[in-house]
């Protein structure tokens, strides 16, 4: 099924799924590289738990903004006034909720940037995850995929390694993953699920690459999947741009896939 969705999309396709319960596992170009897009923000959430974890780091600590560190993009904080304090814990939630690119960028900083991210993803066993920008020796890598690159099957295990408390003990894996389940971005994947199914997901886009992963509490068991699109041909930023069309097809066949007794219809977008 997921074969005959993809097989005319105009670009390039990887998926890894893994039903927890069930056992079962799904991989489609899964260990193939893709731009992050935005999904390289949870590395920096991980990557600002870790200097959390030891105190380096307090969630209620405020800094101060000044206007030049405006970025454009996507995010609320390029639109604040100078001088406004704001605390790490908004920083964090801007950054997952709305995608915010300025708190995500100072969010890195914080972190101790690629050269502090990359090492900790390769401990956790995400090889192929790798913050580019601003990083040292990656250049290259910057100029192929750009803020950074991952895999389908990376960022499943990171989503769900935050969730069974498998990065950080239990206390601020919980934490952690209540950010990932505010998600101002919501009518890819989470709008093909019933409104009252818990999730917690992140999305990531740029021109030619779309990508989302998700991670699905069903009544019939846990699912966590990710899609992620690169030299797409549509580069248009408009809700029926075909790599958001894929991905919520795919989002909607593995929920009535896996729910057969409770399948669902997303009714029609409110725009």
């Amino acid at each position: 099924m997921l074969q005959d969705e993809i097989q005319d999309f105009k670009g390039d396709v990887g998926i890894f799924i893994q039903h927890f319960k069930k056992g079962k596992t799904v991989s489609i170009r899964a260990d193939s590289i893709f731009p992050t897009a935005s999904l390289v923000k949870l590395p920096l959430l991980v990557g600002v738990f870790k200097k959390i974890d030891p105190g380096e780091l307090k969630l209620n600590k405020e800094y101060l903004y000044r206007t030049d560190r405006v970025y454009g993009g996507s995010g609320l904080m390029q639109f604040f006034k100078d001088s406004v304090q704001i605390d790490l814990s908004t920083m964090v939630s801007l950054m997952l909720s709305y995608s915010d690119n300025v708190a995500s960028i100072w969010c890195q900083e914080l972190a101790g940037g690629g050269a502090a991210i990359n090492p900790l993803m390769e401990q956790l066993g995400m090889v192929n995850t790798k913050v580019n920008s601003r990083t040292a020796g990656r250049e290259a890598a910057w100029q192929q995929y750009g803020w950074g690159e991952t895999t389908a099957r990376d960022m499943v295990r990171l989503i769900s390694m935050i969730r069974q408390g498998k990065v950080f003990d239990k206390r601020l894996s919980e934490k952690m993953y209540r950010y990932l389940r505010n998600q101002y971005y919501n009518e890819r994947s989470l709008a093909q699920f019933p409104a009252d199914v818990a999730t917690a997901s992140k999305t990531g886009s740029i021109d030619k690459a779309r990508g989302e992963v998700v991670f699905v509490h069903a009544p019939s068991g846990d699912f966590a999947f990710a899609v992620l699109t690169k030299n797409n041909e549509d580069t248009r930023w408009t809700i029926d741009n075909e790599a958001e069309v894929l991905t919520r097809k795919i989002a909607a066949l593995l929920w009535n896939y896996f729910e057969p007794k409770n399948k669902y219809t997303a009714p029609d977008r409110i725009d």
